[in-house]
């Protein structure tokens, strides 16, 4: 992931910041508790397509 592009991306819902999680290929937004995923290397910025956070994840 472009590090200039993550300091341009924000959540879509909470207009938060995003962070890079390089293992599973997403966007964690924890202000949303909301994932969204990287597919083929283009963040797919839906919230119709996100994962929804654990309470575990939200606390990493």
């Amino acid at each position: 992931m472009d590090k200039k592009l993550l300091d341009i991306l924000v959540c879509p819902v909470t207009k938060g910041p995003l962070i890079f999680d390089k293992k599973n290929k997403e966007l964690i937004s924890k202000s949303a508790r909301l994932a969204y995923p990287i597919k083929d290397g283009i963040p797919v910025m839906l919230e119709e397509d996100a994962r929804i956070l654990t309470a575990e994840e939200c606390e990493r």
